[in-house]
Order: structure tokens, then sequence, then C-alpha cells
């Protein structure tokens, strides 16, 4: 028996808290069992850049696209590999920004399509014309 997934409702910032978190585990999770791996961490930030696509609620749709390639840059950090202080680091964030900058566009692609795909529906289902109860004849 299949199980319908959790259809969660987020605000536009929860959404961007959600991705964000999701984002710093994920670069833990890469960093333990991977070595920091950012092909790793890009695999994992398709799915959550998705996720947050599909779980923002429809007023704040617009606010899914927008989080998510901040939240690939939050969880970054950990992961970047830089070193000598906060200048070093910094540079790593920017070197890994720009050596998997695949990623981050697609995670965004991703988004932004599935974003796209539901605010049609919601206009198709607005301009649908509302049936009459059909009258039996008497």
């Amino acid at each position: 028996m299949l199980r319908r997934l959790p259809a969660p409702r987020l605000t536009g910032l929860g959404g961007g808290l959600f991705s964000c978190v999701a984002m710093v585990l994920a670069a833990g999770l890469v960093w333990l069992l991977f070595d920091g791996s950012l092909v790793g961490y890009g695999v994992l930030f398709l799915p959550v850049a998705a996720a947050t696509a599909l779980w923002v609620r429809p007023a704040d749709l617009i606010t899914a696209p927008v989080s998510v390639p901040i939240a690939f840059a939050a969880g970054v950090w950990p992961i970047a590999g830089g070193s000598g202080g906060f200048g070093g680091q910094l540079m790593g964030v920017v070197t890994a920004l720009s050596l998997h900058a695949g990623w981050l566009y697609g995670g965004t692609l991703i988004a932004s399509l599935i974003v796209i795909v539901r605010k049609a529906v919601l206009i198709g289902r607005r301009r649908m014309p509302r049936r009459a109860p059909a009258r039996r004849p008497a």
C-alpha cells in the first residue's frame, strides 16, 4: 500500500529556514561520510531544492527559487576547505561556489520549474468555470 508523502505548507521564511538547515545537515553528513565531497553535497542539494519548492505554500511560491541558492551557500561553508582564518575560509567558499556552480544552477532550476508549474496549475484552477449542479428532471 502506498502512503502519501507529507505535504507541509511552509511560509517563505519557513522554506528558507528548512532549506538552510537541511543543507547544513547535508554538509555535516557529507563531511562525515565522504570527507567533504562537494559532488555528494551537490547531489543532496537537488532533492532539498525540490522539497522546498514543493512544500512552500502557494502565497509564497516566489521565495523558493530565492532561498535555495542561499541555502547552498550556507551549507557549503563547513566543507569548503579554506584555511588560514576567516579570509581563507571565505576564499574556500567562493572557490567552491564557482567550481560547483552547476549543482547550484541545477537545484535553482529545479525549484524554479516546480514553482512555475505549481503557479500555472493554481492559475488554471482559478480560471476554470464552476459547474452548476446538474438538475434532475421532475
